[in-house]
């Protein structure tokens, strides 16, 4: 049976890998649809159901909140703490996927927020992929939402998130 310590640091090490790919794509794909896309018209992927058009959003999901973006740059603040905080004691390997893609996907429009006009963390979210009747959302958004649906799933399911006591750190070690 693996060391403890050494299964955490083995799940901590998964976390930053999936936070750093998530950031990464993320970070590029607004990068490079900026250089290409922004003030042209809209390019069809799936017909109309999936398009890119770039929106700069100072929002939340669906526009929500324009008026309060520094609120939104506190909590993915909170957000990229707490999960730092959890990443030294993860119990599982499919916590530290959640927690990495939520990770990723918070720094990624943290950025956005930090850096993009108008600047001092109030900056708008670069928004380009258009689904049909739903939303306008770029890779950062759909990293959360998976990070967060997965974490709901395993909440369900009764998985720790953290622990490196008792049970839940041999449980966490035997899955690793």
């Amino acid at each position: 049976m693996p060391d403890v310590t050494t299964s955490v640091r083995r799940r901590a090490y998964l976390l930053w890998a999936v936070a750093a790919l998530a950031y990464a794509v993320d970070l590029g794909t607004k990068l490079a649809v900026v250089a290409k896309l922004e003030g042209r018209t809209t390019v069809s992927v799936l017909g109309d159901w999936l398009v890119l058009r770039v929106q700069r959003n100072p929002g939340a999901a669906f526009g929500m909140g324009a008026a309060t973006t520094i609120v939104f740059t506190l909590v993915a603040t909170a957000v990229v703490v707490v999960v730092i905080r959890y990443s030294r004691r993860l119990a599982s390997t499919p916590w530290a996927v959640a927690l990495g893609l939520l990770l990723g996907g918070a720094l990624g429009n943290l950025t956005d927020r930090v850096f993009r006009t108008p600047g001092d963390f109030q900056g708008a979210v670069v928004d380009f992929i258009a689904v049909r009747d739903f939303s306008v959302m770029n890779l950062a958004d759909w990293a959360i939402t998976c990070g967060c649906g997965l974490a709901v799933v395993l909440s369900f399911r009764g998985a720790p998130a953290t622990g490196t006591t008792g049970a839940s750190a041999e449980a966490g070690a035997r899955e690793a």
